[in-house]
């Protein structure tokens, strides 16, 4: 029986905070349980002395402070990881899984500005800054008439970058903004029928180790299956296409009623010239059914993509 708990977590604020509602979770769950956050300083953490440049995972970017917080989790230095599942790359490490997830929070984007109310609504030309090339591709596509920046830092950085009229616009998760407690500097948000959101939008998940069965009995009691179920079928979609969040790439599963559920994805043209979507909705009962789902949609979307943009993508 595990009496002490190790969690592993970046050190920003909204990792912070994200980790506290696991764990606040975990003790409700397991009053005897002793919990230890385990703070790991992540060299993926975006400094000024970068500038505007988006990074691959390879150069240190999302994907990067994934990888060390996996690595704590391999050398036993840490029980489980706790993330924000669109950080988190689909091919997984030997020996690790992510299966346990807390319900999903608001799934959209959330436009912010302090010139205009909504994305149509900025004036042409109006700069916007965003570190995604899903949001990029789908900004392109709807308002071609825009340009669109790199914008990275943490929450409060890039809020700070706006105020100092670095850019017109920025768009950020609105789950983010929410967790932090400021929903208030949100000017209106994006439906997902308009900006499919990123794979795992919203969720947080927890990473163990395979082997774990002790720390998994521990997760069972908090974990939301309706959300595992659809980041399943979502993740298992991205896999098709090779996504990862560099690639400008959307889905969204949600379930309609019972076991039913609509699964809808995009891939696009990092310019927004070219978007191709595809969705299909099917019983997903059980974990094979649901991956088996995100299979199909991931296979019928990549079959529209032609090879010139699926090549320009990966260069």
């Amino acid at each position: 029986m595990v009496k002490k708990l190790r969690v592993g977590t970046r050190g920003s604020k909204l990792a912070l905070t994200q980790t506290e509602m696991v764990c606040a979770l975990l003790r409700e769950a397991h009053p005897t349980l002793e919990i230890e956050i385990v703070v790991i300083k992540a060299s993926g953490d975006w400094k000024p002395a970068q500038g505007e440049v988006r990074l691959s995972e390879q150069a240190g970017g999302k994907g990067q402070f994934v990888k060390e917080i996996e690595e704590y989790l391999i050398n036993g230095h840490i029980d489980i990881g706790v993330h924000s599942l669109k950080d988190v790359p689909t091919i997984m490490p030997a020996g690790l899984i992510i299966n346990h997830f807390l319900p999903r929070a608001d799934v959209r984007d959330a436009f912010i500005s302090h010139k205009a109310k909504s994305l149509d609504e900025l004036p042409e030309g109006s700069v916007i800054g965003t570190s995604s090339v899903r949001r990029q591709s789908v900004i392109l596509n709807r308002r071609p008439d825009l340009k669109v920046v790199t914008f990275r830092g943490n929450v409060d950085t890039r809020l700070e970058k706006l105020r100092a009229g670095q850019v017109d616009a920025i768009i950020l998760a609105a789950a983010g903004l929410k967790r932090l407690g400021l929903e208030n500097v949100i000017s209106s948000y994006i439906e997902p029928e308009s900006m499919l959101p990123a794979v795992g939008q919203g969720v947080i998940g927890i990473e163990t180790r395979e082997w774990d069965n002790g720390v998994h009995a521990l997760l069972e009691a908090i974990n939301h299956e309706p959300t595992r179920m659809t980041t399943i079928a979502e993740r298992a979609l991205v896999a098709v296409l090779d996504g990862s969040c560099g690639t400008p790439i959307g889905a969204f599963g949600t379930f309609l009623q019972g076991s039913e559920m609509r699964l809808r994805g995009f891939y696009a043209s990092t310019d927004g010239t070219e978007m191709f979507e595809a969705e299909e909705t099917a019983t997903a009962s059980t974990t094979e059914g649901a991956h088996a789902l995100g299979l199909r949609v991931g296979r019928a979307l990549k079959a529209l993509v032609p090879e010139s943009v699926l090549l320009s993508v990966a260069s």
